[in-house]
């Protein structure tokens, strides 16, 4: 069967994750009944990179899809795109090796979290609005505490597809740009609800409520506190999935602008 690599965008407010369950409406199912009533067929696969939870977001989302014939890469993005609904989107179609595994080809991922300054009457869906004033350096002394190979238990909830809960955290940036914090986490992969979770002690850090150096000792116990702090849904967005030979160094910028709200005239 030809394997085609499709590269997705997708807001994550009306589905309950990226994979599919019964009795509920995700991005998966989505995707699966645009490829029957575009293609009109009914045996073919799908393997998404990795699982988005229920309201998560994704800028470049990578799924495979195995097909019994081929399909031209651009009758394919546009015969999806016209059976998807609004807010799902094909960006990208092609043809790949059958040896390649949208997750297990894989070498890491980046997850973007928008945390908004202020209140904003468009963005909602999209951000975390955080009323406490943040302090970005404590923010930055906190998460270099989350870099490197650890254990991160204290930040998941339980998981069954996990075997571990070590997981390689190679950087954790923290901008600020207009009204809006953006944290960029990149990683081997991620654990459920983990960057959530990390983002949320973060602010809390940020807030004043801990101390940077806490976070380490989260590290090395079993805690309910991350699950407590634990991030909302709709600032995060799986920004990328990194495969062998992709560039790392992307600029760090915003899914849209937010201006401050004294930048207007």
């Amino acid at each position: 069967m030809p394997r085609y690599k499709l590269t997705l965008e997708y807001a994550g407010t009306r589905y309950s994750g990226w994979q599919i369950q019964k009795n509920a409406k995700t991005v998966q199912g989505e995707l699966h009944r645009a490829i029957q009533e575009g293609l009109r067929i009914a045996r073919f696969e799908t393997y998404g990179s990795g699982r988005t939870d229920a309201g998560v977001h994704a800028v470049q989302q990578v799924a495979h899809l195995d097909l019994p014939s081929n399909v031209p890469p651009a009758t394919l993005i546009t015969r999806l795109n016209d059976a998807l609904p609004h807010d799902i989107n094909v960006l990208t179609a092609a043809r790949v090796s059958p040896r390649f595994h949208a997750r297990h080809s894989a070498v890491a991922r980046s997850y973007l979290y928008q945390i908004a300054r202020r209140r904003t009457a468009f963005a909602k869906p999209f951000v975390w609005w955080v009323r406490d004033d943040l302090d970005l350096d404590r923010m930055r002394a906190a998460a270099a505490h989350v870099v490197g190979f650890a254990d991160f238990r204290a930040f998941s909830d339980d998981d069954p597809e996990e075997t571990s809960t070590r997981v390689l955290v190679d950087r954790l940036d923290i901008v600020e740009t207009g009204a809006l914090v953006l944290i960029r986490t990149v990683g081997s992969h991620f654990l459920w609800k983990m960057v959530r979770r990390i983002v949320g002690v973060l602010v809390e850090v940020g807030r004043g409520g801990l101390p940077p150096d806490a976070v380490g000792s989260l590290m090395t116990k079993d805690s309910e506190l991350p699950a407590r702090l634990t991030a909302p849904a709709s600032g995060l967005f799986l920004e990328r999935v990194f495969y062998e030979g992709d560039r790392r160094d992307l600029p760090l910028a915003p899914v849209f602008n937010c201006p401050s709200s004294s930048s207007g005239s």
